[in-house]
């Protein structure tokens, strides 16, 4: 029930007796009671009600008046009436109101006359602006600047009209000598951006010949060149494109953020130069550090992983830059830099991203932080990344980590990827050198010189710990029990530090067998890789008995009566496993170990890979590049004026051009599927739709024909909605001619992912029925298909989703489908889903499969479905697949579109 107009406010519906009050105050002569009439009026005019018999009342008592709030109302009220007839005229009372324009386009008062210009862009009417032409123009030299910016913005609104070029011919004339001489930024720009739209040329050579001058313009006008130039410089019209891209890199000093902002895209659309997408960068990262906004942030750093998806040889110059966005207390923002900046490794800059990575996590310690120990755990996973990525420099580092999860990962690294001589004899000795000296504890019976009562000797660059406790042997006798941690220091540990160096025997002399397990563990594998690359079978066995030593202590320590709480099973277990494989070490024990254990690795990583590469291939554009496409060769060409960006610009265009890296931006198959028939053939009136689905609204661009002989008269898109949907706008009545057509748009919100439909119908008067025909059209189904994507998570996180969502909907398996398989993937591809569950556990006929399937939709609402099917004996499928949310919108309307699809075998 909304026209377009500047004031949309909800109005119950009035009634007569309310336009008989209206008319009444309207009449009198009290301002404040006028006031509220006239907003009355405006809010029934706003919520359809037509009021005819208000116009001339209007007229005569509320056109005289000179107070400024109802000149303002009064300029609300006739900017939303109709001003046409049926037939498409304007109507006659309409000259009655150009008198009073005139007037107020003349008034001594600046508010006045500025309201007045401003409502003048607004009206589409020739015959109400023509004899206002005049004085218009009148008002581009007036003192105040309120007045002239407002006049500017009046001609380019009526010069961009149909008849525009008739009622001001020399419109661009008059607005580019107004800039000349403007000092107003505010007009300066709407002069600008007038002859941006209506006298480019003029526009361009304003804009070279003051291209030394840029920096001195007002932010609003930099804003409006930058804008500019993107029309301008585009193929083939790239002549003067090293003097844009010059004014483009002026521009980057400018104080605004906004401008800067506008500058780095630019520049990236302009060039794919190295230096200008570098320049691009650095913009991005120097507003990253400076703004406080999250959502600013969060969408800087979307454009700088696409320079990085495009560029990433450039991007790692500006890792460091990156990083420093961690200082954002939003998880969001740092959880989008560490994946950006792992994206970005290189041999280079590992060594400066894990320190500062280091730091960080030094900062989540003192507690201070809000959610520190999510942020821990982000921190935790990216140093994880990087030594996975680049395990050469784990081992000058491990003495540093002190917790024990991440020591756990880190000897699974070391025993893994060591593979040459040296860098397995690095790993053993930096394990040895954490563990300190064996054993872990000594027993000396009392009354003995040789260990308890001898006096301590010192020992040079070292630092050593006892701890004593008295213990009753098995014969009776006391005996001192002590453990020692002993540290020998390095060159970058100082002596006075105790736990510098000794991480590992801090950790499991505080009773960690889980990470004394994996200590054994990593050693055993280190040891059997050893006997591979190592010629001399002296110094292997040397590292196995070294490697027995650790164990037979972590043993010792574990079944003794030190420790408050013994070795578990579990980690015993283990450990005694890798002393027998020592021991007794075959062929087939080192196939498994060194070999078997990888490629079972190595297919997991392979099918995580595959899903990686899947959805980067799906979000890939497909280029288009025609056999007979223009390829410029820069060596040809003359380089004379030419700067050094403006020939890196040639080799990129060169190469893209060479191999198909220019696309096409539209499909034009993916459009025509889009349309939808809203009426027959047979109708008078013929209607389809095509609809465009953004995240959070719906546009239908209706194309209406007239089929008939006559002229349709007051014709109407009426649409309504059911679900979750809001119609924005009511598009206005037309006029068709015979046999023309027309295209309304109509704007629709959308609040959630619930199954919305569209209905509505076409009302149309014509000359001979005096009756008003309808056209009912056909509905638009909304599909829930639009507003999800596939998405991954981990299967933890899935599962504690599973438990924390309360909506359940429970659908049963009826298909014809016959296969588990075929029916897992019909249904993977009729939700828009992606299945968690890796293809390894899918594999083999066992006539039963349970899946994880899980997308996200664009309001961010998760939706978990689960199939768990089986095959009866006499070949049909059975079970249920159940759908779980937050939301009980998305969890209906999944499982609609399941029940719907599922028994379809395509």
């Amino acid at each position: 029930m909304d026209k377009p107009s500047t004031l949309l406010v909800h109005f119950d519906k009035g009634s007569a007796a309310m336009a008989n009050e209206i008319k009444a105050d309207l009449e009198g002569s009290d301002v404040a009671a006028k006031v509220e009439a006239m907003k009355r009026a405006v809010m029934l005019l706003l919520n359809g009600e037509t009021l005819p018999t208000l116009f001339i009342t209007i007229v005569r008592y509320v056109l005289p008046s000179e107070d400024h709030t109802i000149q303002k109302l009064l300029l609300l009220y006739l900017e939303i009436i109709d001003k046409r007839d049926a037939a498409g005229r304007v109507l006659p009372e309409m000259i009655l109101i150009c008198q009073n324009l005139r007037n107020n386009l003349q008034h001594p008062n600046e508010y006045i006359r500025g309201v007045t210009l401003r409502f003048l862009c607004r009206l589409s009417e020739p015959e109400v602006l023509e004899p206002l032409v005049p004085s218009i123009l009148e008002n581009l030299e007036h003192r105040h600047h309120f007045i002239r910016r407002h006049a500017l913005s009046a001609i380019s609104a009526i010069y961009r009209l149909p008849q525009g070029d008739q009622l001001i011919p020399d419109a661009p004339e008059l607005v580019e000598r107004a800039l000349a001489s403007e000092q107003d930024a505010s007009a300066r720009r709407n002069a600008f951006v007038m002859l941006c739209l209506c006298g480019t040329e003029r526009a361009v050579a304003y804009l070279l010949s003051n291209a030394e001058r840029v920096m001195e313009w007002p932010d609003l006008l930099q804003m409006a060149a930058v804008d500019l130039i993107r029309k301008v410089c585009r193929p083939p019209n790239r002549a003067d494109k090293g003097r844009y891209i010059k004014i483009i890199f002026s521009l980057r000093s400018s104080p605004s953020t906004a401008v800067l902002y506008e500058c780095a895209g630019a520049i990236v659309s302009l060039s794919s130069a190295p230096t200008a997408v570098r320049a691009a960068a650095e913009t991005y990262c120097q507003l990253l550090s400076s703004q406080s906004d999250n959502n600013v942030r969060l969408i800087l750093l979307d454009r700088l992983n696409e320079l990085h998806t495009s560029h990433r040889d450039v991007m790692v110059d500006v890792v460091m830059d990156v990083l420093r966005a961690l200082a954002s207390p939003n998880l969001d923002v740092k959880r989008k830099v560490l994946d950006l900046v792992l994206d970005l490794l290189t041999l280079r800059n590992v060594e400066e991203v894990v320190l500062y990575l280091k730091k960080e996590v030094v900062k989540t310690q003192s507690g201070e932080l809000e959610k520190g120990g999510e942020y821990r755990q982000m921190l935790v996973e990216a140093i994880h990344a990087c030594a996975v990525e680049y395990p050469e420099r784990l081992s000058d580092t491990f003495y540093q980590i002190r917790a024990s999860r991440v020591c756990s990962i880190a000897l699974w690294i070391l025993g893994e990827y060591s593979l040459s001589l040296s860098e397995v004899e690095s790993a053993i000795a930096t394990i040895k050198q954490c563990l300190g000296d064996l054993p872990f504890f000594t027993i000396s019976e009392e009354g003995e010189s040789a260990d308890s009562s001898k006096p301590a000797q010192p020992v040079v660059n070292s630092v050593t710990v006892s701890s004593r406790r008295p213990v009753v042997l098995a014969d009776g006798t006391y005996a001192t029990q002590s453990a020692a941690t002993e540290a020998i220091s390095t060159p970058s540990v100082t002596p006075g530090s105790l736990a510098s160096t000794l991480n590992l025997r801090s950790l499991i002399l505080s009773g960690d067998f889980f990470l004394a397990a994996v200590v054994a563990y990593t050693l055993t594998k280190l040891v059997l890789r050893l006997e591979e690359v190592q010629p001399s079978k002296v110094e292997a066995n040397k590292a196995c008995t070294g490697a027995l030593l650790v164990m037979t202590s972590i043993l010792q320590l574990g079944l003794s009566s030190y420790l408050p709480q013994p070795i578990d099973n579990d980690s015993y277990d283990r450990i005694v496993l890798c002393v027998r494989l020592l021991c007794n070490t075959g062929d087939d024990v080192r196939r498994i170990w060194l070999q078997s254990c990888r490629q079972s690795f190595a297919k997991m990583l392979a099918e995580k890979q595959f899903r990686e590469t899947e959805e980067m291939r799906a979000k890939a554009q497909i280029s288009h590049a025609q056999p007979d496409d223009l390829i410029d060769f820069y060596h040809l060409k003359s380089r004379k004026g030419m700067s050094q960006l403006e020939l890196e610009d040639e080799v990129q265009d060169d190469l893209k051009a060479a191999t198909g890296g220019f696309t096409k931006e539209t499909d034009d198959a993916n459009r025509l599927n889009r349309i939808l028939q809203l009426t027959g053939f047979s109708d008078p009136v013929y209607a389809e739709a095509f609809v465009t689905v953004h995240h959070y609204d719906i546009v239908l661009d209706v194309t209406v024909v007239n089929r008939t002989k006559e002229t349709l008269q007051n014709l109407c898109l009426e649409l309504a909605t059911m679900g979750d949907l809001k119609l924005v706008d009511r598009p206005q009545n037309y006029t068709l001619a015979p046999e023309s057509s027309k295209q309304v748009r109509a704007n629709i919100k959308v609040s959630s992912t619930e199954t919305g439909v569209i209905f509505g119908n076409i009302v149309y008067e014509t000359s001979n029925v005096m009756e008003r025909s309808v056209v009912v059209l056909n509905d638009i189904h909304i599909d829930i298909m639009d507003y999800i994507s596939p998405a991954t998570c981990a299967d933890v996180t899935f599962r504690n989703m599973w438990a924390e969502f309360e909506w359940e909907n429970k659908v049963a398996v009826n298909t014809v489908i016959q296969d588990e398989k075929k029916f897992l993937n019909h249904v993977i591809k009729s939700t828009n889903m992606k299945c968690l569950t890796p293809p390894s556990a899918l594999d083999g006929e066992c006539g039963y499969i349970a899946a994880n399937l899980y997308a996200k939709s664009v309001f961010g609402e998760d939706a978990l479905v689960n199939i768990s099917i089986e095959k009866q004996v006499d070949g049909k499928l059975s079970g249920y697949i159940r759908i779980r949310s937050k939301t009980q919108g998305i969890a209906l309307s999944l499982g609609d579109k399941i029940t719907l699809k599922q028994k379809g075998g395509s």
